[in-house]
């Protein structure tokens, strides 16, 4: 299990977040300049150059909100003005995609994240680009939305672009769309003009991914381990009866994916944050919001024990926890990963999203007076110091990825394995690489005292009070 250091503190990776941003300064612009984004996004690297993998158009929004976290952390204009340019460029299109849940994706790590720093102050807030971003975001937060099953009453879930059968574990992520939406004052308009709340609809997403995706220890079938996250979850459309768990990138539907485990660590954390700054009469009369963040709150302590239970002592995890090859691994969790082993490959990516998840829960709950947050907060730190290291951080620059050892779709095959290894390693994804410079600037921006960063508006941290 991951071996949690007490003792760090932010300030001890600030050198290795400094060299993580360092290589991006090289190699985002440069990949920004030979891809071309009419083609849409990059995905993964294969030897090293990135490359692409169609299934659906998620990436995109990486590559240029890369470049926006660059000026984010390093002040340089160039970044922020390639960042803003390719948005404006490439992005429109995905404002109102309708066949993917993955808004909270794209849209917020590009329009997201430039209102976000107009509102800081960090850059000139023209009020046309600040209309635009505006618009942008509500309308992504209202067609995320709209990809609804609905399960009875108000329950119900954003399906997957498998279909309206199919609740994701990621989509816990894109729910950042529907938070910023409803934060801006905008609504759902329906039949008959109907509206409908976001921030209900978000809740509702979420309550129903906690009680069918995440497991609580509680008997609900055989493989009932506290902490345990199925990919997928699988619905009756026409009664809105749940059937069974699934799994579209995991080993199985009775073992835990890691990278699902993480997007539910992050997404339920940094809603956490989002939902504490509400006033109550928000969630009324739907919900009460004491006994919303409960909810969340356990939802997210669930996994992250889970998470560090079943994690090798660097916290950088197998890519799931049921994967055949483990058993040939014997006490894998009893030492650090081994990304150039024969049988498994692991997967970085899954570590630095769970890394901001482990922080923003464990520092949500010290603000409470609950002093387990210092165990989550001291395991997102230790996982972040490992992964920004060797043989995890990328430092050839000939290789275009960030953080290596990432892995896209085992079970498809889709990953690139060297000839003299028998699993995938060496290689880098787009998401990987975003969410990496994401936790760098968080620990850097908690390191030097900056505004916290946070996805959403916070009139604490803005430039125009």
């Amino acid at each position: 299990m991951l071996k949690i250091d007490r003792t760090i503190q932010e300030r001890d990776l600030v050198t290795a977040v400094e060299s993580l941003y360092e290589l991006a300064a090289d190699k985002i612009p440069s990949l920004i300049s030979a891809w071309p984004g009419e083609k849409g996004g990059p995905v993964y690297t294969v030897r090293g150059k990135y490359t692409q993998r169609g299934w659906t158009e998620w990436t995109q929004g990486f590559l240029y909100g890369s470049a926006l976290l660059l000026f984010d952390a390093t002040g340089n204009r160039e970044f922020f003005e390639i960042g803003r340019e390719q948005t404006r460029k490439h992005m429109a299109k995905h404002v109102s995609h309708t066949g993917v849940h993955d808004h909270g994706f794209t849209i917020i790590s590009t329009y997201g994240a430039i209102l976000r720093l107009m509102h800081e102050g960090a850059v000139s807030d023209d009020s046309g680009e600040r209309r635009a971003c505006e618009l942008a975001l509500k309308v992504s937060g209202a067609v995320q939305a709209a990809r609804w099953t609905s399960l009875g009453s108000t329950d119900g879930f954003v399906y997957s672009f498998n279909g309206p059968h199919s609740l994701f574990a990621d989509t816990i992520r894109s729910l950042r769309s529907l938070a910023l939406a409803h934060q801006l004052g905008h609504v759902l308009k329906g039949e008959q003009e109907e509206e409908v709340n976001l921030l209900h609809r978000l809740i509702a997403h979420a309550e129903t991914t906690a009680k069918y995706a995440v497991y609580f220890g509680t008997g609900r079938d055989y493989y009932d381990t506290r902490g345990r996250v199925a990919h997928e979850s699988i619905f009756n459309v026409k009664t809105g009866a749940y059937r069974c768990p699934g799994t579209q990138q995991g080993y199985s539907p009775f073992s835990t994916w890691m990278r699902g485990l993480a997007w539910i660590l992050c997404g339920y954390a940094e809603q956490l944050e989002f939902l504490q700054t509400l006033p109550c009469s928000e969630f009324e009369p739907l919900y009460e919001k004491g006994r919303v963040l409960r909810r969340f709150e356990e939802t997210a302590r669930a996994v992250a024990d889970y998470y560090i239970a079943n994690t090798p002592r660097d916290g950088i995890p197998y890519w799931d926890t049921g994967a055949p090859g483990l058993a040939e691994l014997g006490d894998y969790l009893d030492r650090p990963s081994q990304p150039f082993n024969a049988f498994e490959p692991v997967d970085s990516s899954a570590a630095v999203i769970a890394a901001q998840g482990l922080i923003r829960l464990g520092r949500y709950l010290q603000q409470k007076g609950d002093m387990e947050g210092e165990q989550y907060y001291g395991a997102g730190l230790t996982v972040a110091r490992h992964v920004f290291d060797d043989p995890y951080l990328s430092r050839d620059p000939g290789h275009q990825g960030l953080v290596l050892h990432s892995v896209y779709h085992r079970p498809a095959g889709w990953d690139y394995i060297p000839g003299s290894h028998l699993v995938p390693c060496g290689e880098s994804s787009m998401w990987g690489d975003y969410h990496a410079l994401e936790l760098g600037l968080l620990i850097l921006r908690i390191a030097r005292r900056e505004p916290y960063y946070m996805f959403f508006i916070d009139p604490r941290t803005s430039g125009q009070e």
